[in-house]
């Protein structure tokens, strides 16, 4: 093209060998410049004398702009005539043979829809996905460019990628390590020798060579020994020897250990008024006498950074001034910390809010303008914000506007929440159940969060409305209503049975007494109407019929206290959840002639009370991977006050979502004809009064993209009851059922159960799904098991 340029050019000069006055321009096949910025582009405009040196020049000049294969320059009379032969805009661009990562692989070829199609920039992104595909340690990668004609000034790009070979680490060595094992040094790196179960993802290393992180392994070779005290470690770059016939590689560090360092004298110099020396030095990690390790170091150091942030000196600065004595192996470390001035918040600025109102947000956040700067409350407002579920993202940073003044600037990304929600499973004895509600956390951006949900299944029907403003008129109390309706038949055969029909409501009231923690206070209603059939009566046993037809109403008070500083409201990396509540219930009814020949005298007033505690711990810090460990327990016990009748519909039962799972919902209870009942006959399943579980999770992410992660978990949980009356003995005195007894008939008051399995969770555009796959460890003959259940929304 150049020489083809220079030549018309020449021609041009041909015509031009003196200069020549040009009465009239055009531009012919001109789109992406306007005629104006040609003009300015050309450097020449009408009534201009001009030579053949100044043509050649404009021509150059319109080829730097990038828009054109060939431009050519033509002279009539006075006019000059430049010609353009734009560049194909590309229409489409796709990557295929690279599977759902090829969209990732594009992102990084520096090319997309709307460029301009020139051969040169198709052959650097080639070059870049290339390399790409080479760190990713693919060799031998092929990636080969077709074009399609879209139209008349347009084309379709396709890159079509071989992948090639992968090659894999078959054996790593380090030359001269001696003080540290192999695990040890290996632990850390990226690219790591192939285990014997590589092909397991996630616990076993596939041994696959990842190229540009190969340079950085070296510095964590380096850091190992740092944090073992091995200050004056030498870490070679490491030298990969690849056999091209087996795709394997050989991977060389040649290490030089050096004196391992103790820790001698640890000091801190600061003048920070209220900031005493002593207490610091109490919190750090590092001490005297212990072996160096430099990320407790790095751990120490941001310590004292938060302990001078939390006094308002927001640009505090520490930096460790290391002294060491290689004859002893000895470090000393002193702790020099540069305060800067103290910092007050100028204005707190909110973005991407586009449906939660700025005032909802300002509630969660605990700096206003004013106040000193605080690392720890910047902290605790980020994680605030996310606990409340309505962003998918949230970032707090400091904008200095004057050395003792800053704003924060507050940015979030909102989240879907108002979401239609719908859950289910299969079972034995309920068949298809379905739920689903409607409920929005953060209704027309207030804060407020409102529920209408169902829940459908052969056997039952619920209903349930409810209302909770978090921050009534943006103070601290919050105010919660709910309504809801309940009905559960329990079938002895297709046509009779019993049904558990309740009515009820509550209202409370709840404070937020001290950062992170919650109580509340409330009362409620609920209106039992159970009933059984007169064909059920005569057909099941008279002990267990006995124990199903309750008509009472409840009138109870709540009271409740939770803590909750996790740093997330669905997908928690840290903290912790803490709640315990009590419900003391006054009852009011008939007592049926069963209860009554039971020894029985009225409904019991009780008190059940129930505390849950679940842990979150992240080790992405700590082993470079986004694993998350759950552990979740839930503890309920009802304590009877008058020692009478405490209805069916009151006391607990176990299975399902939030108690163990791959058992159905309410499946299991002690039960008084024997272990786990008999098929069909759920009239020996009583209900429990004291009931615990606990849960051990994995999370792992699946998909980023999708925002899909993985969990596995392991379920354990037991339900038992305090001893039921089965009569009155010929003195008038009650006879009770001895369920602790082996030797008795009515054998089965404690029922211990697990469970392990996998859990999809979703984050999906319709808010949290989890898809559930259980299996039952030691289920009794008679148990209702479930292998698949589903949810949505977030779960405790």
């Amino acid at each position: 093209m150049m020489i083809r340029k220079i030549a018309l050019s020449w021609m041009v000069i041909g015509s031009l060998l003196l200069a020549q006055k040009i009465t009239n321009i055009k531009f012919e096949g001109l789109a992406h410049l306007s005629k104006s910025v040609a003009y300015e582009v050309a450097g020449i405009r009408p009534g201009d004398n001009v030579t053949g040196e100044q043509i050649d020049d404009s021509v150059k000049n319109f080829y730097d702009q990038g828009y054109f294969e060939d431009v050519w320059v033509e002279q009539k009379g006075s006019t000059l005539i430049y010609h353009f032969n734009e560049k194909r805009a590309i229409a489409k661009v796709k990557v295929t043979g690279y599977g759902d990562d090829g969209k990732k692989l594009l992102e990084g070829a520096g090319i997309k829809k709307g460029d301009l199609y020139d051969v040169m920039r198709i052959e650097q992104a080639k070059k870049a996905m290339q390399a790409a595909l080479e760190a990713k340690g693919n060799y031998d990668s092929v990636i080969d460019v077709t074009t399609k004609p879209v139209g008349k000034h347009a084309v379709a790009v396709t890159f079509d990628v071989n992948k090639g070979e992968k090659i894999k680490i078959k054996k790593i060595n380090f030359i001269g390590a001696k003080a540290l094992s192999k695990s040890e040094l290996e632990h850390n790196l990226v690219n790591q020798q192939e285990d014997a179960l590589g092909f397991i993802p996630i616990f076993f290393h596939n041994g696959e060579v990842k190229v540009d992180q190969l340079p950085y392994d070296a510095y964590r070779v380096k850091e190992t020994y740092m944090e073992h005290g091995y200050l004056d470690a030498y870490v070679s770059k490491p030298l990969m020897r690849v056999d091209y016939s087996s795709y394997t590689a050989e991977v060389d560090y040649q290490i030089k250990e050096g004196k391992q360092y103790r820790l001698g004298k640890i000091s801190i110099s600061q003048s920070i008024p209220g900031l005493k020396t002593d207490n610091l030095l109490s919190d750090l990690d590092l001490r005297s006498g212990k072996v160096f390790n430099i990320t407790k170091m790095r751990k120490d150091i941001k310590m004292l950074e938060n302990k001078a942030g939390d006094l308002g000196y927001a640009y505090a600065k520490v930096t460790p001034n290391m002294h060491k004595d290689p004859q002893k192996g000895i470090v000393d470390i002193q702790y020099i910390i540069t305060p800067g001035q103290k910092v007050k918040i100028g204005d707190v600025l909110i973005s991407g809010n586009d449906e939660t109102k700025d005032r909802v947000i300002r509630r969660y956040i605990y700096l206003a303008p004013g106040d000193l700067y605080s690392s720890t409350d910047l902290k605790e407002s980020i994680n605030a914000l996310k606990r409340t579920g309505f962003f998918e993202k949230v970032d707090i940073q400091t904008q200095r506007i004057s050395e003792d003044k800053v704003n924060l600037l507050v940015k979030v990304k909102e989240t879907q929440t108002g979401t239609i929600s719908a859950g289910g499973g299969y079972g034995s004895y309920e068949g298809l159940m379905v739920n689903a509600s409607i409920s929005d956390r953060n209704f027309l951006g207030t804060g407020i969060n409102t529920t209408l949900g169902f829940e459908f299944s052969k056997v039952s029907k619920n209903y349930n409305l409810s209302f909770v403003n978090p921050r009534v008129w943006d103070s601290r109390y919050s105010l919660g209503l709910s309504l809801y309706k309940r009905q559960y038949e329990y079938n002895y055969d297709q046509t009779d049975g019993y049904t558990i029909d309740q009515l009820g409501g509550s209202v409370n009231v709840g404070r937020e007494f001290w950062r992170h923690f919650y109580a509340s206070v409330g009362v409620g209603y609920v209106d039992n109407q159970s009933e059984y059939s007169e064909s059920y009566l005569e057909s099941v046993n008279s002990i267990s019929n006995q124990f199903y037809n309750d008509q009472y109403r409840k009138a109870s008070g709540f009271a409740s206290l939770k803590f909750d500083n996790t740093d997330d409201y669905l997908l928690p990396r840290e903290g912790y959840i803490a709640s315990i509540a009590g419900e003391f219930s006054k009852m009011d009814g008939d007592m049926t002639p069963e209860n009554l020949a039971r020894g029985y005298t009225k409904f019991d007033s009780f008190t059940k009370v129930n505390a849950r505690f679940g842990a979150f711990y992240g080790m992405e810090d700590l082993i470079d991977y986004d694993l998350i460990l759950r552990f979740k327990a839930r503890y309920t016990k009802i304590f009877s006050l008058d020692d009478e009748y405490i209805p069916i519909a009151e006391r607990l039962f176990m299975g399902g979502v939030g108690s163990v799972r791959g058992y159905n919902p309410y499946s299991l209870s002690p039960d008084v004809i024997g272990k786990g009942g008999i098929p069909g006959y759920p009239g020996s399943r009583i209900g429990g009064t004291e009931r615990e579980s606990a849960s051990f999770e994995a999370n792992i992410p699946l998909s980023d993209a999708a925002k899909m992660r993985l969990s596995f978990f392991y379920d354990i949980g037991r339900i038992s009851t305090d001893p039921v009356r089965s009569g009155v003995s010929p003195s008038g005195q009650p006879e009770y059922i001895d369920f602790n007894n082996p030797d008795q008939s009515y054998y089965g008051a404690s029922v211990v159960r697990s469970s392990t399995g996998a859990v999809v969770e979703w984050q999906s555009p319709f808010g949290a799904i989890n898809l559930i796959f259980s299996y039952a460890i030691n289920p009794d003959e008679y148990d209702d098991t479930a292998t698949f259940e589903f949810s949505m929304g977030n779960q405790f």
